[in-house]
């Protein structure tokens, strides 16, 4: 298979981080080796304070590492300066966070424009990822609000369009649904499962098993390390002859 010459989509060889709090040395990540694989949706899953975040903000550069390294499509990315870093971002990786950070004084329609103009798209092009994006999400009819008009809901799934509105290369998403009712939660999954199947790589923090259920892979962080990294076969992946258990963990 062809597979083998491509470089990973993202890769970290013994990636650490250590926060300096009163002068002492607090481990975030320690020594993390982590390979995801173009296309792949990778779940992040552990206890609060096992890292999640601060792994999901490293590999987009919003974190500075302590020691380790971070490639992004086969290029070496730790080593970056801060402009090189915002323009790889830019170009390959969409970012949905828990604090939503969209520009107050745009329509949600342009917030969710702006990323794919910037990076060259036509503007039919970028209005018509953005109409899709909206649609799949249920908010055509707020194409024209500001965000302060929005519900705390509304802001994290506009968040989420604009983080696809380049399709980039990776999406890195830290608790995608975690200010959303059940009904918003479904939308968000299903347009998830949608980019997946057209080819998104995907790395996601999440405590939702639903969301996790999605997965290709779910890795498990305690204390800064992984302690499980296994492959979910559910029954919509796997061959009809083997339909035995519904979800089976490899690895």
């Amino acid at each position: 298979m062809s597979m083998v010459s491509t470089p990973p989509a993202l890769r970290t060889v013994n990636l650490v981080k250590i926060y300096q709090t009163g002068g002492l040395p607090v481990p975030a990540v320690r020594g993390v080796d982590l390979t995801v694989r173009p296309g792949e949706f990778v779940a992040v899953m552990g206890p609060s304070g096992s890292g999640k975040s601060t792994l999901v903000h490293m590999l987009g550069g919003l974190d500075t590492r302590t020691s380790g390294e971070i490639w992004v499509e086969g290029t070496r990315a730790d080593t970056l300066g801060e402009s090189a870093w915002a323009l790889l971002r830019r170009q390959k990786i969409g970012f949905v966070f828990q604090f939503f950070n969209l520009v107050d004084n745009m329509t949600v329609a342009d917030n969710v424009e702006l990323p794919a103009l910037l990076v060259g798209a036509s503007p039919k092009h970028a209005r018509e990822r953005r109409d899709y994006l909206l649609g799949e999400l249920g908010l055509s009819g707020k194409a024209d609000a500001a965000p302060a008009q929005l519900s705390g809901g509304e802001q994290q799934r506009v968040a989420l369009a604009r983080a696809l509105a380049n399709q980039p290369q990776v999406l890195l998403a830290d608790e995608p649904t975690g200010n959303l009712d059940s009904r918003n939660t479904k939308d968000v999954l299903r347009l998830l499962g949608e980019v997946h199947r057209q080819g998104q790589t995907i790395v996601l923090v999440t405590h939702d098993a639903r969301v996790a259920g999605l997965a290709d892979r779910v890795v498990t962080l305690l204390d800064g390390q992984i302690v499980d990294d296994g492959a979910v076969l559910s029954a919509r992946r796997r061959p009809k002859s083997g339909a035995g258990d519904v979800v089976e963990l490899r690895g």
